[in-house]
């Protein structure tokens, strides 16, 4: 398992843009699929997207997301990043990043995680 954190979240207004950043302190995400999801109060956990860390793909559920939400990795694989941008009210969540093995050109659809951090909280607002 590679513990994994989130960070970056916060309070923005409707129609701007925020990143998510998905780390693991002392460790590479390398060989890691990695997972994004939130969860709106009230509502069920929603899986939003994931990569493939080693090779850089990656693939988004909900076909509403894209468009607005890009996943991506840092140039030395310490780091996933979940980028949104046009954000409206009901992105207010928490939003999580998890993560487990994935080997180099494997898809990380339909992965079970093993590890999920504490989550950040994104609250979107005018």
């Amino acid at each position: 398992q590679v513990p994994v954190v989130e960070s970056g979240g916060g309070v923005v207004k409707p129609g701007e843009s925020l990143s998510l950043s998905c780390t693991s302190s002392g460790a590479t995400l390398d060989s890691q699929g990695i997972g994004w999801f939130r969860q709106a109060p009230g509502k069920q956990r929603e899986r939003l997207g994931c990569i493939n860390v080693a090779d850089g793909t990656t693939y988004l559920y909900d076909s509403f997301l894209r468009g607005r939400f890009t996943i991506s990795r840092g140039n030395s694989k310490n780091a996933v990043y979940l980028q949104m941008h046009g954000l409206r009210p009901e992105d207010t969540a928490v939003y999580y990043c998890a993560s487990t093995g994935l080997q180099y050109g494997m898809s990380c659809r339909g992965l079970t995680y093993d590890y999920w951090g504490p989550g950040t909280q994104v609250t979107v607002s005018s």
